[in-house]
């Protein structure tokens, strides 16, 4: 298969420099999936599980929580607010924003920006723990 090189980035630093057969994350409009030859392009990131394929073949599974996807003459630039690779992701942190978030949200009164931001974490945690499996 053909392959591209790939560049991921956070604001901590790089994370990932190599050649890949295929890229897959969330973009804010849906699921997308960047292959040699893509044309030049530019995305916003959402929230959601991605993954690497290498060149070797080997699959790597991450969380992507926001950020930034563009393809230039054929080399990809992803710099995300978060990626967690899956070795890396802490599931008891994870359970616990999780059960925090559930806990916030289940009270009354709470102002429409308390609402947003609770849910926001809790769907940041889901999408840790779906990696995580």
């Amino acid at each position: 298969m053909s392959t591209f090189p790939l560049q991921i980035g956070t604001p901590d630093g790089l994370l990932f420099e190599g050649e890949v057969v295929r890229v897959v994350c969330r973009s804010i409009t849906g699921d997308l999936a960047i292959l040699a030859g893509h044309c030049n392009f530019c995305t916003a990131l959402g929230m959601g599980e991605a993954h690497v394929i290498l060149e070797d073949g080997t699959r790597r599974d991450a969380a992507c929580i926001g950020g930034m996807l563009s393809v230039m003459d054929g080399k990809c630039n992803l710099l995300a607010t978060t990626w967690e690779w899956k070795e890396d992701i802490d599931e008891d942190r994870a359970e616990k924003a999780k059960k925090k978030a559930e806990e916030k949200l289940s009270r009354t009164g709470l102002s429409e920006q308390d609402y947003k931001i609770a849910k926001a974490k809790l769907h940041r945690a889901m999408v840790r723990l779906s990696v995580k499996q």
